[in-house]
């Protein structure tokens, strides 16, 4: 380049440009110079960097203990929302609790603060506290989720290292009301069962870990459960398992317009405000959890089947003079009437031979077909996350059928028996059972029909007969119109089915004629008492049961008595041609 073009170059700059070039390189501009200026620059902002890094280091290092108390008050500062029931009523709610932490490398007298300590909280293991209190950590619990008093006399000792930190706890108000239901949260608040533990899945716990959850959430959870019914419910099966002697019983209210489950008990249950008890596997809840031989509760199911198919019809009948024999196997019926049978008499006489015979009329493959598309033979999914799979024949033969028409070689959830039966009520629809409230119009959408509405008219026909000459008059409350089918079944022990152990069950609509809900007692190994004349069956004790638990969720429910309505045949038969 010409010494012309460079003063020309130069003479294009600005001043500005000039004086910093001078400064920088020099009168007379060197480009090596200038490269080497360029590199300085960077490793002096890289140094410069580096020691602002390094000096926050530092810093942290200089105050270890409270670095670590503050990460901690960051992680068990976390919150939940509250769970409440239909009409608005608190089931689950956080609150504020101290904790007690220590931080060793403060702690002057280990012994001292042992001693005091344990004076104030004699449930702390002495040995354990102080094995804490010596170790080289920054930050250890020493008591979560001590109570005001025992914050404010750990106070007043003023031990050095020793503090508290304010956690959300989580509480129950109503106890063992709607504990298989909601579930329960572990110590740092984080949901381990039920609807608790459904919350988690659904995102909780990710913004607890994401630190975006560390106050009040202010949107509550609404269940479909009616805590009024629930405590209705629980009230009389905690009585009936008292009065009958049994080792359990259980129940639930379903709405079969939108499958929201209004009532769900199982008793033997636990205080969720003690998470210990929820350990006691006699307190799993048997609805969800549990798989049964479900007994005659399955006939309603194969007749319809039947009815559906248009295999028979009302007026079809059936032998039932004699009992079937498959090799070494004998059915037979508990009311043998030895005679041809029609349709509404094999319901009525709840007869397994009758039953059996419309079962094979329709075949094997045809019978696995209906029970598949009623959701009986997989996993019934819902919010809980505690569900069973049912357990279903590996080889399904003849025989199997023949069992299983009436209940018996096929165990399901009881809550699975209950969105089958429900289609059967509401006009022919299978609707997923949900513990979240729903209306009619989002039912409508998940709702799959799986039998015709005129085999639905049918069913209720039956349902109802059975309350007025069949097994389930003791739960006819007058002004309910209430419909029914018992169910007796011998459960199995040490692989062959015992005599003296029942599984008794009882499934109500109400009213019969315009299903709105359907209910379900059971009753695990009842005993029969001077009342029930010597009888363990359903019929006196599951039926009664249920008539006390309608009579008293009726009006909670809001169904307007009616009385001195006409016959099944008349009513629902007559409506439905």
């Amino acid at each position: 380049m010409t010494v012309s073009a460079d003063a020309a170059i130069k003479s294009g700059l600005s001043w500005r440009r000039r004086l910093v070039q001078r400064l920088l390189y020099g009168v007379n501009i060197d480009r090596a110079a200038k490269s080497r200026a360029r590199v300085g620059l960077a490793i002096l902002a890289f140094f410069i960097g580096y020691a602002v890094i390094a000096g926050r280091l530092i810093q942290l290092a200089a105050a270890p203990d409270n670095h670590t108390v503050r990460r901690a008050a960051d992680a068990v500062s976390t919150a939940r929302p509250d769970i409440v029931d239909r009409n608005g009523e608190i089931l689950a709610t956080d609150v504020k609790a101290a904790s007690l932490f220590g931080e060793p490398r403060k702690i002057i007298d280990v012994d001292e603060a042992v001693e005091l300590l344990t004076a104030v909280l004699p449930d702390l293991d002495a040995t354990e506290l102080r094995e804490r209190l010596s170790s080289k950590k920054g930050f250890v619990w020493l008591k979560r989720e001590i109570t005001k008093k025992q914050q404010q006399e750990i106070h007043r000792l003023g031990i050095p290292g020793v503090g508290f930190l304010t956690e959300n706890k989580r509480i129950y108000p109503n106890g063992a009301e709607v504990a298989h239901l909601i579930g329960l949260v572990n110590i740092d608040n984080q949901g381990i069962a039920g609807i608790e533990k459904w919350l988690d899945g659904r995102g909780l716990a990710d913004l607890h870990m994401a630190g975006l959850a560390v106050d009040r959430m202010d949107k509550p959870i609404d269940l479909a459960v009616d805590l009024r019914v629930q405590h209705a419910m629980r009230d009389e099966l905690i009585a009936a398992r008292d009065k009958f002697k049994a080792i359990a019983a259980a129940g639930l209210v379903m709405d079969v317009r939108t499958g929201e489950i209004i009532s769900m008990v199982s008793v033997p249950d636990f205080d969720p405000n003690n998470p210990k008890e929820a350990n006691d596997p006699t307190r799993i809840n048997r609805l969800t959890t549990g798989v049964y031989e479900m007994g005659s509760t399955f006939k309603a199911l194969t007749l319809a089947m039947t009815l559906d198919a248009g295999k028979a019809t009302l007026a079809s009948s059936f032998d039932a003079r004699t009992s079937l024999r498959y090799g070494k196997f004998t059915i037979h019926d508990y009311h043998a009437q030895n005679r041809m049978l029609t349709v509404p008499e094999i319901f009525t006489y709840s007869s397994n031979v009758g039953t059996a015979r419309m079962a094979l009329a329709m075949g094997v493959e045809q019978h696995k077909a209906f029970l598949r598309k009623m959701g009986q033979l997989e996993r019934l999914r819902t919010e809980l996350p505690e569900s069973a799979e049912p357990i279903v024949p590996k080889r399904w033969g003849e025989l199997n059928t023949v069992t299983i028409a009436f209940g018996h070689g096929l165990s399901v959830a009881p809550l699975q028996a209950v969105m089958g039966i429900g289609a059967l009520m509401n006009g022919g629809m299978l609707i997923p059972p949900t513990f979240m409230k729903r209306t009619e119009e989002e039912a409508a959408k998940l709702a799959v029909r799986v039998v015709k509405p005129e085999t639905s008219d049918k069913m209720r026909y039956l349902m109802r007969l059975n309350a007025e000459k069949g097994t389930a008059g003791q739960a006819d409350v007058k002004g309910y119109y209430v419909g029914g089918k018992t169910g007796t079944s011998e459960k199995v022990v040490g692989g062959r089915y015992s005599k003296t152990k029942l599984l008794n069950s009882f499934t109500a609509v109400l009213p019969a004629d315009k299903p709105q809900y359907l209910l379900l007692i059971m009753i695990d190994e009842p005993k029969a008492t001077p009342e029930t004349h010597g009888y363990a069956t359903s019929g006196w004790n599951a039926v009664p049961v249920g008539g006390k638990v309608i009579a008293r969720i009726g009006p909670l429910l809001g169904i307007e008595p009616r009385f001195d309505l006409p016959p099944s045949d008349r009513l629902i038969l007559a409506k439905g041609r």
